[in-house]
């Protein structure tokens, strides 16, 4: 109860700081650029002084908590790339060479390249074929209200869950796992699945492609809706099909939605750590590059060095997807 009466507090305290703030900072503005008791050439410069001002009071928050929390710590780890594992130390480009040449990096590299190739694509594509079926039944909104729940839960909380569903006992035990349970109803026998090497990686996947398909569902959603209803009556005038509707004619027009759906889960992966943390502890050849970073950083001693380098690979894959979303944007904000 602590802990909630805490939590509201510094909501109250935030929001009401926040408006306050608002609040005192255009009166301020305009006391200070009065458009009373001016002459007609004073009055239009201070409202273009006031004008040019009064965005920044709103960006200005916002830009120093920028500024303080992503880029020093960005201009930081990439000097602790450059030191030691106590960070005191220049070293050069020592940490990264031994980054390219160390196995469990590789390890890790490979496997968040599985990550990307598999989890966007399939979160995206169940996301897409559920948000097209679920418009067409009337307990659709039912049904996206199920599907949208794991997005609720934290990927810890999550990865609970799906470890009940791996979990194995030894051979004549009881298996309390739904998976084993099934494969042992069928007459198979019991793994355990998260210590398989490689085939472990998918059974994590599927952990976030299971969150994430409630997110892909419900912006896909929104842009099957967004589709005029002319150019599917005059597809079916034409004689098109449902699939040749759905694949002609409906997923050309959200495109640009698809692939913005895609690009976002793509960054979200290029980060994952939680799942594989709470499942295997990158045990079982399942590290990934967030999970390396975190055991260099703050386990084994410490080496800021090693694990900033890690960081710095990872800020480095998500700034060209990151870019292609930002020139897309703009691109769709200029054709509009």
């Amino acid at each position: 109860m602590e802990q909630l009466f805490g939590a509201l507090v510094t909501m109250v305290l935030g929001v009401a700081g926040c408006a306050a703030y608002f609040l005192l900072s255009n009166v301020i503005l305009d006391r200070a650029y009065p458009v009373t008791g001016q002459t007609p050439a004073q009055i239009s410069r201070n409202i273009n002084r006031a004008n040019a001002i009064r965005p920044w009071l709103f960006l200005g928050p916002a830009a120093v908590l920028l500024t303080v929390y992503l880029v020093y710590p960005v201009v930081q780890s990439f000097w602790l790339s450059l030191n030691d594992r106590s960070g005191t130390e220049f070293v050069g480009f020592s940490n990264y060479i031994w980054m390219v040449n160390d196995p469990l990096f590789r390890e890790s590299m490979f496997n968040n390249m599985l990550w990307l190739i598999v989890v966007p694509t399939l979160a995206t594509f169940f996301g897409l074929v559920i948000a097209a079926l679920t418009d067409r039944i009337w307990w659709g909104n039912i049904a996206k209200t199920i599907i949208f729940m794991p997005m609720a839960i934290s990927f810890v909380g999550a990865t609970v869950i799906w470890k009940f569903v791996y979990d194995y006992r030894g051979a004549g035990s009881e298996q309390i796992g739904i998976l084993n349970a099934l494969v042992t109803a069928l007459g198979g026998e019991p793994q355990a699945w998260i210590t398989l090497p490689f085939w472990n990686n998918f059974f994590l996947m599927v952990i976030l492609v299971w969150i994430q398909t409630g997110f892909a569902m419900v912006i896909l959603s929104a842009a099957l809706r967004g589709i005029s209803e002319e150019t599917i009556e005059a597809a079916v005038i034409d004689g098109a099909n449902p699939v040749q509707i759905f694949f002609k004619i409906m997923i050309p027009q959200i495109w640009g939605t698809i692939a913005v759906v895609w690009t976002t889960i793509t960054i979200l992966v290029l980060k994952v750590f939680d799942i594989v943390l709470a499942m295997t502890n990158g045990q079982w050849n399942s590290q990934v590059l967030a999970n390396l970073m975190f055991d260099w950083m703050f386990r084994g001693g410490g080496d800021f060095g090693r694990g900033a380098a890690i960081a710095v690979v990872i800020m480095v894959l998500v700034i060209p997807i990151m870019i292609w979303n930002i020139r897309r944007a703009n691109a769709e904000m200029e054709g509009h």
